[in-house]
């Protein structure tokens, strides 16, 4: 499953993304906390990312900057199980932080997520990560007003993350994490 959106091309990982791959991992340019387990973290996590085929209800994509000079590896994102429901994980370099890119391949997930029959979908960010609360309210999500204790994938420690949802049903309702249409139409996506 490949997405386009107005910027990015998401795109399954293939074996050929390894060496890629590894370096931002191993940068560690994507920053130091993640909360889903959809996305690479360490160098195990990237070797298992590319080798796994996923679940066609939970996709996972690299996200691509296509360019001129091709189109390079600039964060992952994909849907997960948590606690019974999708939850949307994402990282992306942390150099490209604030032009928007985590967003719109956010919104073109949620929309990819809708168009796959999930009524809902989840996400959350430790306290400490006030970005990834404006690339969520940009997605489409709203606080649930819950915050939850979080494993932090970089350091295993338990920490404190505000908890998000996105409604995909029409008419979902918006304080429990209702659908913003009008943010996930600025995603609008090509998938094939």
């Amino acid at each position: 499953m490949f997405i386009r959106s107005e910027r990015l091309f998401l795109r399954p990982g293939w074996s050929e993304d390894r060496s890629e791959l590894l370096a931002l991992v191993a940068g560690r340019s994507h920053g130091p906390r993640l909360t889903a387990d959809c996305v690479p973290y360490t160098e195990d996590d990237a070797r298992r990312f590319l080798q796994a085929t996923g679940e066609a209800l939970l996709p996972r994509f690299l996200i691509t900057l296509p360019g001129q000079g091709g189109a390079p590896i600039i964060g992952c994102i994909g849907l997960s199980h948590h606690r019974g429901e999708a939850e949307l994980g994402y990282w992306i370099e942390r150099e490209l932080w604030g032009n928007g890119y985590g967003a719109e391949a956010a919104r073109a997930v949620v929309s990819l997520a809708r168009t796959l029959g999930h009524a809902r979908v989840v996400a959350s960010h430790f306290l400490e990560n006030p970005g990834a609360a404006q690339v969520l309210h940009e997605a489409g999500f709203a606080r649930t007003g819950r915050i939850a204790e979080r494993r932090c994938l970089a350091s295993g420690v338990l920490c404190s993350a505000l908890e998000y949802a996105v409604s995909l049903v029409a008419g979902g309702p918006q304080g429990s994490g209702g659908c913003d249409d009008d943010a996930l139409r600025a995603g609008r996506r090509r998938a094939a």
